[in-house]
């Protein structure tokens, strides 16, 4: 996978999503899977095949008169890079305003609040613990030290 990792558009997102799935494909096939779901030309397709190598974002090899496609990037890095664009934009980098937005705005269920709550408890605590400027070998101030501006009285 690529060391940097593009910025790919809505629709080379769709031709992406089709190679994460199953890669290597042809052009020819994922013509044929796209037309089920766009009513995209072969040379539109072929244009952000195009698009995504020049980017990176593809590689291919050749087997003889036919190019078999694959990601040069990962759905992952991928999906940082359109969460990092996302709250630039939007929330002008800051990601405290954009959860708290999320968590006002849409339902939730029991066990994702819970996987929430414990995801921020797991936050909490290491950015407690990365505050002790190493002194305790990584782990928390439970001790009160007024240098350590993670100390606790209890724990």
């Amino acid at each position: 996978m690529s060391n940097q990792t593009p910025q790919i558009s809505d629709a080379e997102w769709e031709v992406m999503s089709l190679l994460w799935e199953q890669s290597p494909a042809t052009a020819q096939d994922m013509i044929n899977r796209l037309a089920n779901s766009t009513d995209w030309k072969p040379a539109t397709v072929k244009a952000l095949i195009n698009r995504l190598l020049k980017k990176g974002a593809l590689t291919f090899k050749a087997g003889g008169k036919t190019y078999y496609y694959s990601p040069a990037v990962s759905r992952e890095a991928c999906c940082r890079v359109e969460r990092q664009t996302f709250l630039q934009r939007i929330y002008r980098g800051s990601a405290a305003p954009m959860l708290m937005h999320f968590l006002q705005e849409q339902e939730f269920s029991k066990e994702e609040l819970q996987e929430l709550k414990r995801l921020l408890e797991e936050k909490i605590q290491k950015d407690t613990t990365s505050q002790c400027n190493n002194r305790h070998a990584h782990a928390p101030c439970f001790r009160i030290d007024k240098s350590c501006s993670a100390s606790r009285m209890t724990r």
